[in-house]
Parts: structure tokens; C-alpha cells; sequence
């Protein structure tokens, strides 16, 4: 799925785009993406949040990738909604194409929002899919994000 009607990318008001000094400011510089990442977009629905989706497009200047890919990615974005299903199984999903040592940013509706995951489930889910959760972040009115990553292994 293309992040922008027509596949293109689009600049958007009051984001941090072009902030040279201080602390990451804007939703996507908080996420720790950077121009030339590729990141993997999993669950969209027309519920998700697009000022978010646009920000991080602009921050790594290109399209989020589809499921379709093909081929690793840094990160993956992944929308989950308390209706989604079983979240071990999205998570496990989420691994296919991401590179060892890349993160997971599971994007859910925020506490007292419709199909809210309750963080007892993510904090459950997550290692049984292998995954230790790290930090949290606030990227959206709606969204909270919480970063998984697959906990590093001897070489």
C-alpha cells in the first residue's frame, strides 16, 4: 500500500523536518528513523494515523513498504487494534523481513480509545514472540507506540 494518495510523498506542517539542533522533536525522529531506512508498514487500516505516516515518509524519504516487499527492512510499523486477533501471531508475523537488530514499533490505540490493547497483553505477547519491549513513545493524539526488538544472540 502506497502511504500517500497516488504514492508520493507530501510535506506537512509543524513537523521537525529540517531541525538541526537539540533532542528528536518530531513523531518520526522520536521512532529513530533516518533518510534511507526502509520501513516495513503492517495492519493499516483507515483508522491509522496519516500525519504520523506522512512525517515518517518525509524522514526517511521515501515510501513505507508493503507486506509484498520482498526484501529485509529496517523497522516495522505495526498497527494493532484489540481486534486484530491474536498479537503473538502479528508480532511473529512482523519478524519475516526485518533485519537482525532491527525494531518493531507497535502502534495501538491509546488507553480509553476504541480497540485499545491493554499493555499487560503487549507486555505478555511480546516474549513469547521473541521479543523484548523497550521503550514507549508518544507519536500520535491516538497512537501509542511501544518498541520491540529481538534481544541480540551470540555470532
Amino acid at each position: 500500500m502506497s502511504a500517500t494518495a497516488g504514492g508520493g510523498s507530501t510535506q506537512t506542517d509543524g513537523q521537525a523536518d529540517g531541525q538541526a539542533d537539540g533532542p528528536p522533536s518530531g513523531p518520526a525522529q522520536r521512532l529513530g528513523f533516518k533518510p534511507g531506512m526502509v520501513i516495513q508498514e503492517l495492519g493499516w487500516d483507515n483508522d491509522t494515523d496519516d500525519d504520523l505516516r506522512v512525517a515518517i515518509e518525509n524522514t526517511i524519504d521515501a515510501d513505507l513498504v508493503d507486506s509484498d516487499y520482498g526484501n529485509v527492512v529496517d523497522a516495522v510499523l505495526l498497527w494493532w487494534r484489540d481486534e486484530d486477533g491474536d498479537l503473538v501471531d502479528g508480532l511473529v508475523d512482523s519478524l519475516t523481513d526485518l533485519v537482525g537488530g532491527g525494531a518493531i514499533w507497535l502502534l495501538t490505540p491509546k488507553v480509553g480509545r476504541s480497540n485499545a490493547v491493554d499493555p499487560a497483553d503487549i507486555a505478555e505477547a511480546a516474549p513469547i514472540a521473541g521479543l523484548s519491549q523497550t521503550t514507549t513513545a508518544a507519536v500520535s493524539k491516538d497512537w501509542s507506540a511501544t518498541r520491540l526488538v529481538a534481544p541480540k544472540t551470540p555470532a
